[in-house]
């Protein structure tokens, strides 16, 4: 009897479990990039499939939906209190108090039980069914999606191959380009799931998530489809689309070279991290085994997707009651305040120095834009061409905003603090005025 080659034997042993990673990988990823970034037409609304169905959900079961957002937003204010969480800092106890706010502004919207000046369209309305049923939805479901996104090689497939583009322009590691791209084409909600799982996983650091969170993750397409609306420029459409997307990426790359995120700690989450290898030689090869060996560690799908759902879940709770507070204390001080106008003197010699027509306006729009990203296109939306322009470009540029990304940030466990956010939020405004303004006085 011929005797079996050891090595052969040992191939032909392992070589139905390499096909099972290798389906693992193709499939369970295919399904994630499907989901993220595929946008797909139904009954004539183009967005990616995780969008469409939320939607189907919302028409679905419309009565419900509040209901659901108020019990998730009564889980939410609980939580810090529960977890014995609310008094760590200073921080803590301020969002911990104002996620109780939060549940008692959600009560009066959805009991009809709200002031005159909540009832007001772009206030209480405006955040509850623009954002907070949104966000509500899409957090938990894309959660669960997302342990196929990033949870079978995919992230580090991508990660070995953008690696030359990521690290040198961003100071970021290659898997970073995962949290960019879902950004935009999906939501910052996504951006900050992904990038707040990968953090506590040990593959970001500190200041590599910090990056990511205030440089990556913006407004989706979709959001900015609406500021096109609004400003008239949709036919102007992919002219808007690119030049706020490059602007976007060169500002975030100028701002890591700057206070505060060039200081920011380069420790992992609880000091234990996987740095990411730094690849020579045959990048795919060595692309293709990171995600094999990533699927061989993988939990299996139900595991994968219960952590993922789980996580996505508490920080929907932490989230939800946050818009409602603090993005309502936003809308009411640029409503009845005239903050935001004393702010819109910092941008103001920007604004005028270029010649941008009615700069104090365009100034004090681009200031606004901490509050809510929406508000500035409202400002400007009678002004020339160019100030339109430049200010839609502002509103996705600026990122940074006190009814929804801020408390998002907040609600991970990304060590940056709110004084910082603000410091990067007048950084990005600053350059994006800068820069976007001369080319579009070229282009326009």
């Amino acid at each position: 009897m011929a005797k079996t080659n050891p090595v052969i034997h040992t191939q032909l042993q392992t070589r139905p479990s390499y096909i099972k990673e290798i389906l693992k990988f193709i499939i369970f990823s295919a399904i994630g990039i499907f989901m993220f970034f595929i946008p797909i037409s139904i009954q004539g609304t183009s967005s990616i499939m995780l969008d469409h169905i939320v939607t189907f959900i919302q028409n679905r079961v419309p009565n419900l939906i509040p209901y659901y957002a108020l019990l998730v937003i009564l889980l939410g204010a609980i939580y810090p209190f529960y977890t014995k969480t609310w008094n760590k800092d200073g921080i803590s106890i301020f969002f911990s108090i104002f996620k109780v706010i939060g549940l008692v502004v959600a009560g009066l919207l959805v009991f009809n039980l709200e002031p005159k000046w909540l009832a007001d369209p772009d206030m209480g309305p405006f955040l509850f069914n623009k954002l907070v049923i949104s966000v509500g939805l899409l957090v938990p479901i894309g959660s669960v999606f997302l342990a196929l996104l990033v949870g079978y090689g995919l992230l580090e497939f991508i990660g070995v191959l953008m690696q030359p583009v990521m690290r040198p322009i961003w100071k970021t590691p290659g898997r970073s380009a995962v949290d960019a791209v879902a950004s935009f084409v999906g939501s910052y909600s996504i951006g900050l799931l992904i990038t707040n799982r990968v953090y506590k996983e040990g593959k970001y650091t500190a200041k590599e998530a910090a990056i990511i969170a205030t440089g990556f993750s913006t407004v989706s397409a979709t959001f900015m489809i609406v500021v096109a609306k609004t400003l008239g420029l949709m036919d102007k459409w992919n002219l808007y689309f690119w030049v706020t997307l490059v602007i976007t990426f060169i500002v975030t790359a100028l701002t890591v070279r700057i206070w505060p995120l060039r200081s920011m700690s380069d420790e992992y989450y609880e000091g234990v991290g996987k740095p990411e290898e730094i690849v020579k030689g045959n990048r795919f090869k060595h692309a293709w085994k990171e995600a094999m060996d990533a699927v061989q560690q993988s939990p299996s799908l139900g595991k994968n997707i219960w952590m993922n759902l789980k996580d996505g879940f508490i920080m929907t709770m932490s989230i939800l009651p946050s818009i409602l507070s603090v993005g309502l204390l936003g809308l009411v001080l640029a409503e009845f305040t005239p903050i935001f106008d004393i702010i819109g003197y910092i941008f103001y010699p920007i604004t005028a120095l270029f010649h941008l027509p009615e700069p104090l306006l365009a100034a004090k729009a681009s200031a606004v834009s901490i509050a809510e990203m929406f508000l500035p296109a409202l400002f400007v939306t009678g002004s020339a061409l160019v100030t339109k322009f430049v200010i839609a470009v502002v509103s996705v540029s600026a990122i940074i905003f006190f009814s929804a990304l801020i408390p998002c940030i907040v609600s991970t466990d990304i060590p940056i603090s709110l004084p910082k956010l603000l410091i990067i939020w007048l950084e990005r405004v600053i350059l994006t005025l800068i820069i976007t303004i001369p080319i579009a006085y070229l282009i326009l």
